[in-house]
């Protein structure tokens, strides 16, 4: 007796690569961000942008592509980072206050979004967890002091950066490591 796996698994697994360069790519700004905070406050908020372009691209593929109660909640994250992406990237703001309430709620908004979806979905719900609460803490930070320096911010945004490149080079790896055949996935006939 075999299970069927879709093929769909297939051409899941032959994607893994687009995680790892998306992680190294956040990895990379998160570390420019650390090493260099003092760049304008224009190049802060259109590499930003950018970052939250491509994370709510990724986001409204993930609930296309996935199952689950938490498809919903996904694809308006991922409209709302779009959306939040564009204005970075066509309208740099010249004011730190504005740019710190933006990043602050989507921090807030991206952290409970996960935290909520990790629940409909039992598969990686410890990851989604702690990214959730990771975001949310620095939603919390980022809107509770928004005279932060530009300095402070770059180094906050940075370290987020960083975990989450790390997070989604691990996931890429990961999706490396599934079975090339899907019928590898099958039990045992006992």
């Amino acid at each position: 007796m075999s299970t069927n796996v879709p093929d769909a698994l297939k051409d899941f697994r032959s994607l893994w690569w687009l995680f790892v360069v998306f992680g190294v790519i956040t990895l990379a700004a998160g570390v420019i961000l650390i090493v260099w905070p003092g760049p304008s406050l224009v190049t802060i908020a259109v590499i930003i942008g950018i970052f939250l372009l491509v994370d709510g691209v990724i986001e409204v593929i993930a609930s296309i592509a996935g199952k689950g109660e938490g498809r919903g909640l996904v694809a308006m994250l991922g409209v709302l980072s779009i959306i939040a992406g564009l204005i970075l990237v066509k309208h740099p703001f010249s004011a730190l206050a504005a740019l710190v309430i933006i990043v602050g709620i989507w921090f807030i908004v991206s952290g409970v979004a996960r935290f909520v979806a990790a629940f409909s979905d039992s598969e990686y719900r410890g990851t989604n967890i702690a990214v959730g609460l990771l975001d949310v803490v620095a939603g919390i930070v980022v809107l509770a002091w928004p005279d932060l320096s530009l300095k402070t911010l770059a180094v906050l945004a940075g370290i987020i950066f960083v975990i989450r490149g790390c997070a989604f080079v691990y996931g890429g790896l990961q999706i490396r490591k599934l079975p090339k055949d899907p019928g590898g996935l099958a039990p045992a006939v006992a």
